[in-house]
């Protein structure tokens, strides 16, 4: 069993930049892959990024350019850095881990979540 908590959200103004941490419980983390997702009232979860247990990023197009994903497997934190941020960004962001280690944009490959944190732009 593995769990995740994410941390670092909050209120941010609009072009501002938040660093997101989810810090994973287990001794297998650098095997897993890891993705961030964000859920908007209404609206279904999208995918934001993902990284694999080798370290090969991947991004939704909405949030290239902008966002960072990276990992630290001594700390087993995964992280999303993002900058340039918009109201329109307002949601609970989640992370999630893939015990397959490749990682993919369907919500559905993950096994583990975590509660998720809340972010919200102001204009």
């Amino acid at each position: 069993q593995v769990q995740l908590v994410e941390s670092g959200g909050g209120l941010v103004q609009a072009g501002g930049s938040l660093r997101l941490s989810c810090a994973a419980s287990g001794r297998t983390f650098s095997r897993y892959a890891m993705g961030w997702f964000r859920q908007a009232p209404g609206k279904e979860r999208e995918f934001l990024a993902a990284i694999s247990w080798v370290g090969a990023t991947y991004y939704a197009d909405s949030v290239k350019g902008r966002f960072t994903i990276s990992r630290d497997n001594a700390k087993n934190t995964v992280y999303l850095q993002m900058n340039s941020l918009k109201p329109e960004h307002t949601a609970v962001y989640y992370c999630a881990a893939d015990e397959r280690g490749r990682g993919s944009d369907n919500d559905g490959v993950y096994d583990y979540w975590g509660q998720g944190t809340q972010v919200t732009v102001s204009s």
